[in-house]
């Protein structure tokens, strides 16, 4: 670090004003944490809208859904690192130029800002307000979907996606009478190709759960869900699992730059539009250089890999020193498998796969100009882990090796 970042750092921390974080979920608090790892010494403020100690999300569709853990609150102890949480403060604008963001409960000065809002789950046009339609984001949304789970009661999820496939999962483990109906021709049909997302759609028949896709939802009715081909559903819940947006509609007027899907456009360091603000997590989108293209990520290691990034930034005085190009990487439990998936196979190569599609285990993998660029492992988290890795290094890869199931993916290189 040069002596004069060194003295932009050392006035910062001494302003007062410090770092403030709009987001309590997993991007919001391991901002605050890493800053604290990584040695900055002034104020840090946490800023999160729920009333609730800070929790991780990938739980509620699991543990917390079943009853099987109250919450999933994070193991942080905020008090002895320093930062100052204020739970239940909804932020509601961003003053740049006063270096301010507005609360309900009065304006939070900062030197440093970051976002970090996650995203919002989308709903069906007229369903909000409709009893019994449920969206499952939230700990409170997970404690209001639990006696439903509980009471075995017929359940309709609307998106057959990562979070549909995973509530349809837990309903049918509590024995709920379950129909997941899906507006495309397949399972998963905005994350993968349709050859490899069409095996994975006969899960849901193996685990006793109905699937309907190319199923377009008309209304939604105290107990019932009617479709636009006029089949009727008995429902006494709905499940909505349809997509999200990154939860950035209080930037509006402040300057930060937003892209057409709503995400705030950073840069190779997270950094916004704005000076002295960053965005990380799912509401931020960032440039690859790994893949030629801008990445949104909706998933949980880009929430806890991005904070590092941001911290030492900010700790270097914004020179630059370290940027984000993360392979981004997702896992999802569903109909009793493990699934995993590292990179980004848009623009690969044709899927080579590693197994039988219809046994319980098998990968696929995607390559483009000679490189692993992504992998898909069903039950196979060695394919995964060791996928990852060639990934990161870039290194090339034999196509037939690489195709082989009974060679290790790391053996595959030239």
């Amino acid at each position: 670090m040069s002596e004069q970042t060194q003295q932009q750092r050392q006035q910062a921390e001494g302003t007062g004003r410090g770092v403030v974080v709009v987001g309590a979920g997993m991007a919001g608090v391991q901002t605050a944490v890493a800053l604290r790892e990584q040695g900055w010494t002034g104020p840090v403020t946490l800023l999160g809208a729920e009333p609730h100690q800070p929790y991780d999300r990938p739980p509620l569709s699991k543990a917390v859904l079943l009853g099987k853990a109250e919450d999933s609150a994070f193991d942080v102890d905020f008090g002895e690192l320093g930062i100052e949480l204020r739970l239940g403060v909804e932020v509601t604008g961003l003053r740049a130029a006063d270096r301010e963001v507005d609360t309900e409960a009065g304006p939070v000065p900062y030197e440093f800002l970051v976002l970090a809002t996650g995203a919002l789950p989308l709903n069906l046009p007229g369903a909000e307000g409709v009893p019994g339609v449920h969206l499952l984001r939230t700990l409170d949304d997970a404690a209001r979907l639990r006696p439903v789970l509980a009471d075995g009661s017929a359940v309709v999820v609307v998106g057959a996606g990562w979070i549909g496939a995973e509530f349809a999962t837990a309903a049918r483990e509590a024995g709920c009478a379950v129909t997941v109906v899906e507006a495309a021709d397949r399972v998963l049909a905005g994350a993968l190709p349709p050859e490899v997302a069409e095996p994975m759609g006969h899960w849901y028949a193996q685990a006793g759960a109905e699937l309907l896709t190319g199923a377009r939802v008309a209304s939604v009715e105290p107990g019932r869900v009617l479709l636009a081909d006029g089949r009727e559903l008995p429902a006494e819940a709905v499940v909505v699992g349809i997509g999200a947006r990154p939860a950035t509609g209080w930037l509006a007027g402040s300057g930060v730059e937003l892209g057409p899907d709503g995400a705030v456009t950073a840069d190779e360091w997270l950094r916004t539009s704005v000076p002295g603000v960053y965005a990380v997590g799912d509401c931020a989108s960032f440039p690859s250089e790994r893949y030629g293209s801008r990445l949104l990520v909706h998933h949980w290691d880009n929430a806890l890999q991005g904070p590092r990034v941001v911290a030492a930034d900010i700790l270097a005085g914004g020179s630059g020193e370290q940027v984000y190009d993360p392979v981004p990487y997702f896992w999802s439990e569903q109909f009793g498998r493990f699934v995993q998936y590292a990179g980004h196979h848009a623009g690969a190569d044709a899927p080579l796969w590693r197994g039988d599609p219809e046994s319980d285990t098998w990968s696929v993998c995607w390559l483009r100009e000679g490189r692993l660029a992504a992998v898909l492992a069903v039950g196979r988290p060695r394919d995964l882990a060791q996928g990852r890795r060639l990934i990161e290094s870039g290194a090339l890869v034999d196509p037939e090796k690489v195709a082989d199931p009974a060679v290790a993916l790391k053996s595959a290189v030239r």
